[in-house]
């Protein structure tokens, strides 16, 4: 078994993990536009507009990343604070089942807490039931009390 790690992605490493956001956004009903993502993840990297973390092997140019992790960040009004938004979170397919997306958790929550943040907020499909398993297994809890609302425009 190939042995993975975490890093924090720069600009320089979009290239990298745009076939993984790529085939992320395929998941989610998406048409592939490599090209669309890698502009997307150099955009977001450039302008310091998310945090991506990405499981990796290998050194240099022979590296390969077999997982990504893309946060936002927000605020709690009511408490004052920073609150990281865990955006996409995906495995490529092969892999599933190995520790990888336990291994992006456990960074972006370190990640979270050495920014001082009071925590961070998902939302996932609710057929998804092996990411629900996955993020309760983490201590990541489902929210019964609030309702989400979405106001989409098109394009």
């Amino acid at each position: 078994m190939i042995s993975y790690h975490l890093e924090r992605a720069v600009l320089q490493d979009a290239e990298l993990i745009a076939p993984l956001f790529n085939d992320y956004r395929v998941y989610y009903g998406q048409e592939p536009d490599l090209q669309g993502a890698l502009h997307f993840l150099q955009q977001r990297l450039e302008t310091g507009e998310s945090a991506i973390f990405m499981a990796v092997t290998g050194e240099g140019g022979s590296r390969h990343a077999g997982g990504l992790a893309q946060l936002y960040p927000s605020f709690s009004s009511v408490t004052l604070q920073r609150l990281w938004v865990l955006n996409d979170l995906y495995v490529a397919e092969p892999l599933r089942g190995q520790g990888i997306g336990t291994m992006l958790l456990e960074g972006v929550r370190d990640f979270a807490l050495n920014t001082g943040s009071k925590g961070l907020t998902l939302t996932t499909m609710t057929d998804n039931i092996s990411a629900q398993r996955l993020y309760e297994a983490q201590g990541y809890v489902r929210d019964d009390e609030f309702y989400t609302y979405d106001l989409f425009f098109e394009k």
